[in-house]
């Protein structure tokens, strides 16, 4: 049963999702809303040019990246070495969720439309959204990625990569920076093999929650 979602500040039960982790639809893209939303691992994903109100998923299983646990390749080891790129954290937040629609804009199910860009750019201004920033030796912005900062935790949005593994460069630059800050868990939101690769792993919900949950009050505040 999916959940149909009104004008009220609420979400049913995230153990009721279905099997695919959709939960509910409708409501709004608030900063109240989404708040609530990732504070109780959901998050909203949809077509927006076939959808016209927003989804809200929550797997049963959580794919995370634990600071850690994030695996650096020996090739990554190199190209980190060679100080070909500088990082940044909140330089350029709305290049980088720029990027992050524009490369995907066109492509069929693509979900970061201008909706989304206004709530989570809003986000940020309000202190619980933030940007990892890569750029090359003439100041370009190459890569980077966004997400949620609520607690300890980091919800992972979207990230991109304009040079050979710009992403990969801002996901273990956030690892180091925000396990350095006393984050705990970098919330992935589905399986990838590039994710996999550096170190993703499904927990269970209840696990995630009482991460979410520990030291709530507590922000490493990217």
């Amino acid at each position: 049963m999916i959940f149909q979602l009104d004008k009220e500040l609420w979400f049913p039960s995230p153990e009721l999702a279905d099997e695919d982790g959709c939960l509910a639809i409708g409501g709004d893209l608030s900063v109240d809303r989404l708040l609530l939303a990732y504070s109780n691992g959901i998050f909203p994903w949809y077509d927006f040019r076939r959808q016209k109100e927003p989804m809200w998923f929550c797997p049963h299983e959580r794919f995370v990246i634990f600071p850690e646990e994030i695996h650096i390749s020996h090739s990554m080891r190199t190209l980190l070495r060679k100080g070909q790129y500088v990082f940044s954290v909140n330089r350029d937040f709305e290049a980088v969720i720029g990027h992050c629609s524009s490369l995907r804009y066109d492509e069929d199910g693509a979900w970061l439309g201008d909706d989304m860009i206004e709530a989570y750019t809003e986000l940020y201004r309000q202190g619980f959204a933030a940007s990892v920033e890569v750029w090359n030796r003439n100041k370009e912005l190459v890569g980077g990625l966004y997400g949620v900062n609520i607690g300890r935790a980091f919800f992972g949005e979207s990230m991109f990569s304009l040079v050979p593994n710009g992403s990969k460069l801002a996901l273990i630059f956030l690892a180091k920076t925000f396990g350095d800050m006393g984050g705990k868990l970098i919330d992935c939101q589905f399986e990838t093999a590039h994710l996999k690769s550096m170190g993703g792993r499904y927990i269970s919900y209840s696990e995630y929650m009482q991460i979410i949950n520990s030291d709530y009050s507590m922000s490493p505040s990217m």
